[in-house]
């Protein structure tokens, strides 16, 4: 994601924001009484440049699977096209954390073997998995989430 895309996203995020403040959200979620829907996630991963990123990521998709990976691992690479098939057929963000370029953020959230998936749903962290996993685990997974 480029610098231009991530303060669009911000932009298009403040704007929501400020109309649910001035006229109390959207008609539908005022009829269903829950938050207005988030972004659509998309279809590819997305390689995060820092925690602030990540941390927008968050804020912005309802549901994002935080890959935290090293170009050195080989089940890494091995869950690679898994994460990226994720992003493509369900609604989750896919995120990708190299954990060599982010050691702060792989410490943050105590990942100490690699890959790890950490799930975020509703804004926080709710659930991690060590290791390479098949697909329909991640997919149900991810939709218990959703």
């Amino acid at each position: 994601m480029t610098d231009d895309e991530l303060e669009r996203l911000r932009e298009k995020r403040k704007a929501e924001l400020a109309e649910q403040a001035t006229d109390g959200g959207s008609a539908a979620s005022a009829e269903s009484g829950s938050e207005p829907a988030a972004e659509a996630a998309p279809d590819e991963p997305i390689h995060v440049d820092g925690s602030a990123h990540l941390q927008e990521m968050v804020s912005t998709y309802d549901v994002v699977l935080a890959d935290f990976y090293a170009d050195w691992c080989g089940p890494c690479k091995m869950l690679e096209p898994i994460v990226a098939e994720l992003a493509a057929e369900t609604d989750a963000a896919v995120a990708k954390v190299d954990v060599d370029a982010h050691q702060a953020l792989a410490q943050q959230y105590r990942v100490q073997g690699v890959p790890m998936l950490v799930l975020f749903a509703g804004g926080e962290p709710v659930e991690q998995v060590v290791g390479v996993k098949p697909k329909e685990q991640l997919a149900q997974l991810i939709q218990r989430h959703a």
